[in-house]
């Protein structure tokens, strides 16, 4: 027997079945890429029809294409002859500890994708979360930022934003303002209402629709007290607020409506 020539096929057949997987491979690299852009196109026309954010349809879109191509190169390396199950296991470990390693991480992207996808909030809407108030500036995939009132930035973390209570001021475009006052026991009930009610309807950004409200609240130690609740744009609240107070002030006193206030007594034992 010629070695020589043995030895010769023997590498023929090698070249040949290893040529042939890697033009396989070549291939399924290819077809498969081919593929994943098709899905991406078709994934990121979807997320656009359904409003998705930006920020969350480049985030999913980018997590997918990575997936997509993790097994892509797993089966490329089947393909070559190359033993895949030790792979995966390590993925699941790295993915397991990466996981608990970021466990609160996590949680703020999971409430990030819920917010952008569910929208309990949007970017300009006036919202109370977490003992903050302030204007949505950013909504990001593990936090939202927004804009005090005082103009200061506040950063709260996704996941407690979306698993606690939000109060967002914007959503129905109107909101009632509520202020308290009080005026001497001496005063006449419907003359002070009249005053305060002139007040609310000479104000140009006070709705005629809800229509505003003066009614007795309560009779305190000191005053009757008058619950004012004008309406207004969810914009124009702290102008009608702050409008409102002051011009009560003024009306009251050229009404000659006394508005108390607390008196200290001084008693003196005799010894």
């Amino acid at each position: 027997m010629d070695l020589e020539n043995v030895d010769t096929e023997k590498w023929l057949n090698l070249a040949t079945d290893y040529g042939l997987r890697i033009v396989a491979a070549i291939i399924i690299w290819i077809v498969g890429m081919w593929i994943i852009k098709r899905l991406l196109r078709g994934t990121k026309k979807i997320m656009a029809k359904s409003n998705y954010e930006e920020s969350l349809q480049k985030f999913l879109l980018n997590l997918l294409s990575w997936i997509l191509k993790i097994l892509l190169i797993l089966a490329i390396l089947a393909e070559l002859g190359v033993e895949t199950t030790s792979f995966a296991a390590i993925l699941a470990a790295a993915g397991l500890a990466v996981g608990m390693a970021l466990q609160g991480s996590l949680g703020n992207f999971a409430g990030g994708v819920l917010i952008m996808i569910f929208k309990p909030i949007k970017i300009g809407d006036l919202i109370e979360a977490q003992g903050e108030i302030g204007v949505v500036k950013q909504i990001e995939i593990f936090t939202t930022k927004l804009t005090g009132l005082s103009n200061k930035e506040i950063i709260i973390p996704n996941g407690a934003l979306s698993n606690g209570n939000i109060i967002n001021y914007t959503t129905e475009g109107t909101r009632r303002v509520d202020l308290v006052f009080g005026v001497d026991y001496d005063s006449d009930i419907k003359k002070t209402k009249d005053v305060l009610m002139g007040v609310l309807t000479a104000h140009p950004k006070v709705l005629k629709e809800p229509a505003p409200a003066v009614t007795v609240l309560e009779l305190a130690d000191s005053s009757i007290n008058f619950a004012v609740r004008p309406w207004c744009e969810t914009a124009d609240y702290w102008a009608v607020y702050f409008d409102v107070t002051e011009q009560t002030k003024e009306a009251l006193d050229a009404a000659g409506i006394e508005i108390p206030y607390p008196h200290q007594v001084n008693i003196r034992k005799n010894e």
